[in-house]
């Protein structure tokens, strides 16, 4: 089974039902996904947006992240003070760059929906 990093934008996308979601699950099925714990707590901050834009759905998106969570997925620390490098190299967030960073270490591709992001996995 390859292993993949994952950031929030794919991951979110489907456990959120968003338009992209067919193509989330198509990038991950039958890999091993890694991601750094960052991830867990971005898509927390995505359910609480999405909580409070449409409180009508509040149920269904704490189930969605509960599963999200839930994944098997192999949380993976990174090494902050080469992330900061590596965000002031590429410009890239520290947040982008920590899964830019966890995808190299490991020589996996990243999986991204983020162009930018995307662009420097390359």
């Amino acid at each position: 089974m390859p292993a993949k990093v994952l950031d929030v934008s794919v991951l979110g996308a489907l456990i959120f039902g968003e338009p992209r979601a067919k193509e989330a699950l198509s990038l991950l099925e039958g890999a091993e996904l890694c991601a750094p714990p960052l991830l867990a707590y971005e898509l927390t901050s995505v359910a609480r947006e999405k909580a409070l834009r449409y409180p009508q759905l509040r149920e269904r998106i704490f189930q969605a992240l509960e599963i999200g969570l839930s994944l098997d997925i192999n949380w993976t620390e990174v090494d902050h003070l080469e992330v900061l490098r590596l965000a002031l190299e590429t410009g890239l967030t520290t947040y982008d760059a920590s899964y830019l960073y966890l995808a190299r270490s490991l020589g996996v591709p990243l999986l991204t929906f983020d162009a930018r992001l995307a662009e420097e996995a390359k």
